[in-house]
């Protein structure tokens, strides 16, 4: 039977998400090698905020604000970005497994990143390349798709060819790589962090991600509707093609725009929208917010594990990983068992 929920029920849910989500953005810039006091860090935010006399040390200031603060905005601007994409994927495609790297743009941003490391440009060069790493990938499946049938499972299996391709690259680049210089920096890239994220970084992602998240949420009845059926969207009035291509382009964008800054992080917009799933119900009205607050919860404290569990700081796509995998075969035997007892 499908979950059936209420307007009031699913704001109780999401107003818990958000107390939670803040909650854990300010303890964050408790944790870290240099300790600070939760009185000093309100100190150091409010009289940044009120342009208050500084009384503080400008250490302190500049472990708050320069160090702290840009990775707990990018984490949770990631993490919501991958969740929100990942959701959307799923609906449009009427796939539980489908994830943003769907069509190729995580390892098209890998090459990107990889050739601006082999010709030893600034880090912003290195994100610009990676972010249009990225979107070469997904023009490259968009075309095989529209060139070879024009349907869902032509899209998928031309993604995963583009993906193998750009891997195969990225592989060529780590072989030719200098091992003393440029290859450590590739792959350090490709398992996912967020050591190097300032906050100029996080203003250039900033519009490529709220604008597609605002656009997706705009349309949210009609993808709903879209993941339906095909047939039944045309009935209901649905402009199937622009639907999916407007999904497509903003969940691409905000792809690209996060993994040009973060490296590959892998699982969370698989896992995520199943848990937003889970709490808010089928319909994808319900699923957008939630994934886009549970993506950056989830992201923001799989970063604070990476930089306090151990003494050397671990990259965040590993800890996505390690702890992803495991909970998505926790989700497929709650769903097996679930369709046991029907």
């Amino acid at each position: 039977m499908q979950k059936v929920s209420s307007p009031y029920k699913d704001g109780i849910k999401l107003s818990v998400m958000l107390a939670a989500g803040c909650a854990i953005f300010f303890v964050s810039f408790l944790i870290g090698r240099y300790p600070v006091s939760p009185m000093m860090v309100m100190t150091i935010l409010t009289g940044k905020i009120f342009h208050l006399a500084q009384t503080w040390p400008p250490m302190m200031e500049r472990i708050v604000m320069n160090v702290r603060l840009p990775r707990i905005v990018a984490a949770m601007l990631v993490g919501s970005a991958l969740a929100v994409s990942g959701a959307a994927y799923q609906n449009i495609f009427r796939n539980p497994l489908v994830e943003p790297k769907l069509l190729g743009v995580s390892f098209g941003a890998g090459f990107g990143a990889g050739l601006g490391i082999i010709f030893h440009l600034s880090w912003f060069w290195i994100q610009a390349c990676a972010f249009g790493g990225g979107l070469l990938a997904v023009v490259f499946s968009l075309l095989i798709g529209t060139y070879f049938g024009k349907s869902i499972t032509v899209l998928v299996i031309g993604g995963m060819v583009v993906s193998y391709f750009f891997q195969a690259l990225i592989w060529a680049l780590q072989y030719v790589a200098d091992p003393n210089d440029t290859l450590p920096a590739i792959v350090f890239w490709l398992m996912g962090g967020l050591v190097k994220v300032s906050m100029t970084d996080i203003l250039w992602v900033l519009p490529l991600i709220l604008v597609p998240t605002a656009i997706l949420y705009v349309l949210r009845r009609h993808i709903n509707i879209l993941g339906v059926g095909d047939e039944e969207a045309y009935t209901l009035g649905v402009n199937v093609k622009w639907i999916r291509g407007t999904v497509i382009v903003c969940a691409t964008l905000m792809t690209a725009a996060s993994v040009s800054i973060s490296g590959i992080i892998g699982w969370v917009g698989l896992v995520i929208p199943h848990m937003a799933r889970m709490i808010m119900g089928s319909s994808f009205a319900r699923i957008l917010p939630a994934s886009l607050l549970m993506g950056g919860i989830y992201l923001l404290l799989i970063d604070n594990l990476s930089r306090s569990v151990v003494a050397v700081e671990l990259p965040v796509g590993i800890l996505t990983a390690v702890l992803g995998a495991p909970f998505f075969v926790f989700l497929l035997a709650k769903t097996r068992a679930k369709r046991r007892n029907l």
